[in-house]
Order: C-alpha cells, then structure tokens, then sequence
C-alpha cells in the first residue's frame, strides 16, 4: 500500500534507498553475471535443523559466476561494516561509471536579508538581534513573532537582553530592505511598505490613502464607498487598481526553493487513441529492472559446499537469507503495484471511454470509487490511493485521476449526469458574464434549471467554491 501511493516522479528515489539498505538488491543494468532469472527464491525456511539441507531450497543459478569463498567473507570481522564486506569486490566497480550530478546554488530568502544586514553600520549586538528578526520571518517574508517574543527568545536563546524599542527600530530597518513590503504582520502594511517606495504620483497617494483608511471595503469591492469618500471619478479608481494589483502579496515568495517532484507533473500513465481505439501504457519509471545479488547468491552456494558450517557461518548465512527474502519481497512488491496501477487505469478507462475519445468533459459519466472497486475487485482504499496520487497523460491534457469521479446529479427527465458535466457548465457561465455585472447565486442556479438541471442554489454555491470562484459581488470589475 505505501508502494501504490508513490508517485511516479518519487518512485525512483525509494528504490534508491531499497537499493543502498539491501545489498542484496541490485538494479538489472548492473547486476552481476548473465542470469535472467531475477526473484526466483522459495518461502523463508523454519530456523530449525537451517543446515545445508535448509539452504539447498535457495535456487542458485549461473555457475560461471565469480566464486565467493564465505570463509574470505567471515575474514573480514573486524571492520567498521560489522563484519560484512560491502565493498565493490560484491557490487562492481563502478569507478568509471560513476556520474556525479553538479549541485544547484541557490541564494535563500534569509541569505539575501543577512548579505543586506551586512551593509548596515551595526555593532556586534545589534547585528545578532537583527539576524533573530530575520530569522523569525518565514517564507512569505512577514513577521510572525511579536516584538516581546524576540525579546524572549534572545534573553533566554543568547543571552542577550534588548527591548521592545529596540526590535522595532530595527525592524523598521529591515523593512527598508528588498524585496520591499518584507519585515510586517499583516497584508495591508506589506502593500503600503511597498506603495511608499514608488514614484509619488495623484493615483499612488491615493492608492495608499485607500489601503490605509479603506482597506476593508477595498478587499470586499465596495468601490461605490470608496468613490464617494474620495471623490474619485471612475478612471482615477482604475489606475488606482490596476497600481494596487501589481503589488507582491507574498514579497518573500520568488526566493522559496520548491520541491521537483511537486513542480512537475510527471504521469503515470498514456493513454493513446489509435483510430478509435484506445491504448493503454505505463510509464516506464513505474518498470525498473531490479534483481537478485549474484554474489550473494553465490555466497549461499558456497555455504552449500562447505564441509565445516560453524556458528559464525550460520550467522552469516542468515543474514544472507534475510537480505535475499527481502529483497524478493521487494520486487514482487513492485510488480504488484505496477498490475494494480494497470488493473485500476484501464477501468477507469473502459468506464470514461467517451471522454478518452473526445477530451469533451461533459461526456464523463457519473462515476465513484465503489464502481472501480466493484470492475477491479479491489478494495475501495486500493482504488482511492490509486486515484489520489496518479496521473494519466491523454492527447488533451494531463489529468490527476481523482478528476474522472464525480456524482451523479439527476435532471427534470430523471436522466443521471456528472457532476463534473454540471460544473463545467456552471464555470461556462462565469466565465461568460458580464464583469460589471456578475451572476448571483440564485440567478445561476435559474439558469441550470432551465437548462434542465434540477438543482438547489446551495448545491450551485458549493460547486461555485469548489471551481474557487468568488462570490458575485467579488468577480465586479469596473
């Protein structure tokens, strides 16, 4: 199950790490020997009577393999490694082969404000409170520890005593640094920290004049107020918008370091339309070829031939076999998920075949997690790790598969529909209003009906919020 949730593009990662705890695990482009047998290994035997007879069950296999002597092996039981080699003599080389990624230099967002603090004229005091307030800043660049709480924090972390008055005169430095709008509590002084460091002009005074004295009927489009107080003709609150607009809610933003696997999208599947009919593939990184340690297969082989099988060869043999079973364990963990991952994508695919051929969303079919688990006989957790955390790439886009279930929704002539079908319509209608005017609830939730969805305005204003869509009076534009 933990196998079946990873994503594609962290798949990779986790075999690494199996690869580097199992040494009897080995990727098939560089295993040992000729042998395309991979996992063929019996049950762990009972740990009574484990003489050869109990280690002959293990299949052993290319006999033209490099020999390993256990007793060379048991030799060497004085070294760090707790008396196993793990050294190349079992592995490879792999000297020449070797590819070292260069490592990416990233400047951080506190990097940047420390190289800034540098350049103020600050004794050696003053400057370690001044990294405390800039290490209490966090990603987004605000401020999320109150003045007293620094003041605590150096007191008790570096016993350096200071005041409130002191934090906020540096604050008020800091706040001088770019990016500007950085070092503050709220959104509205991020906005007016960065308004005062532009070109004075009518619109930006008055931009910050609303920010200052209007700032909550700003956020909630209350422009008739803000008009009427002000005295701003329509054109004067446009340019006053579109500056405010442009402003950086999240000034700290652009110098986070996001993950990889999370920026891109990498899919699990492909799903081609071949004149009509539909193929189904899996990505290959979701197929690796990973086998059994050759070497580890001839130190089973050379304990079957010993004549003397004392304790410390027990010992070690055992830990031979259990290296093995896992690692046996392990393969056949992945090709489990790569015929769940299969099983579960392909009726996914059978079900929604309309919209695979066509990319029209309103063609997908009411479908939940029960009507998967019942094609698959599988379990519904089993299909919902599946659908939570895959990808399908298809000719018009790429899409996570949780996208392809929706409820079904019942129309004035009992016909069943998708909801994602009555979604699609609805984000239509928005997107086709008229600005200045937007839609309401209610007259929204007329117009489906009319259209022959029989639908409540409730049910209309929580399909609204899960497209993350604004409530009317929101969506205004002047």
């Amino acid at each position: 199950m933990k196998l079946l949730q990873i994503p594609t593009a962290n798949l990779e990662e986790r075999i690494k790490e199996e690869l580097e705890e199992n040494p009897a695990l080995e990727s098939g482009l560089e295993s040992i020997g000729t042998s395309t047998d991979t996992y063929e290994l019996d049950e762990p035997k009972s740990s009574e009577g484990e003489s050869e007879e109990g280690m002959e069950d293990v299949e052993l296999s290319n006999d033209n393999a490099e020999k390993v002597d256990l007793d060379d092996f048991l030799k060497r039981e004085d070294d760090d490694s707790g008396g196993y080699d793990y050294s190349d003599d079992y592995y490879g080389s792999g000297g020449e082969d070797k590819q070292v990624t260069p490592a990416s230099v990233e400047t951080s967002f506190h990097d940047y404000l420390l190289d800034q603090l540098g350049m103020l004229e600050l004794d050696d005091r003053r400057h370690r409170i001044a990294e405390q307030v800039i290490g209490s800043l966090d990603e987004d660049g605000y401020l999320r520890r109150e003045p007293s709480s620094i003041v605590d924090d150096l007191a008790f972390g570096q016993n350096i005593y200071t005041t409130i008055e002191e934090i906020n005169e540096l604050i008020a430095q800091i706040q001088q640094f770019d990016p500007p709008g950085i070092c503050v509590w709220t959104l509205q002084e991020c906005l007016l920290l960065q308004l005062k460091r532009m070109q004075p002009s009518k619109a930006v005074n008055d931009a910050i004049t609303i920010l200052d004295k209007y700032f909550a009927e700003f956020t909630k489009k209350h422009y008739d107020k803000i008009q009427k107080h002000l005295d701003l003709t329509d054109d004067d609150l446009k340019k006053v918008i579109n500056i405010i607009i442009k402003l950086n809610p999240k000034p700290g933003a652009p110098f986070a370091v996001t993950n990889k696997a999370e920026s891109y999208i990498i899919p699990d599947f492909f799903v081609y339309n071949n004149n009509g009919a539909l193929e189904l593939t899996l990505n290959a990184k979701n197929a690796p070829e990973l086998r059994i340690s050759e070497g580890y297969r001839e130190m089973m082989k050379a304990y079957d031939r010993s004549e003397k099988k004392n304790k410390a060869q027990r010992d070690t043999v055992m830990f031979i076999k259990q290296k093995l079973d896992s690692a046996k364990w392990f393969i056949d963990a992945i090709k489990q998920r790569q015929h769940t991952l299969l099983h579960t994508m392909q009726a996914i695919m059978d079900f929604q075949k309309e919209f695979f051929l066509t990319g029209d969303e309103s063609t997908l079919k009411p479908m939940i997690l029960k009507d998967i688990a019942a094609m698959t006989n599988l379990d519904i957790s089993t299909v919902s790790r599946v659908a939570n955390s895959k990808y399908v790439e298809t000719e018009y886009g790429t899409y996570k598969l949780k996208f392809f279930f929706s409820e079904a929704l019942h129309t004035e002539s009992g016909e069943e529909v998708s909801t994602r079908e009555v979604k699609t319509i609805l984000q239509e209608m928005i997107s086709g209003e008229n600005k200045r005017k937007p839609l309401s609830d209610e007259h929204l939730t007329e117009m489906l009906m009319e259209k022959g969805y029989n639908i409540a305005r409730r049910t209309v204003a929580k399909y609204r919020e899960q497209l993350n869509v604004p409530v009317a009076r929101l969506r205004k534009e002047l």
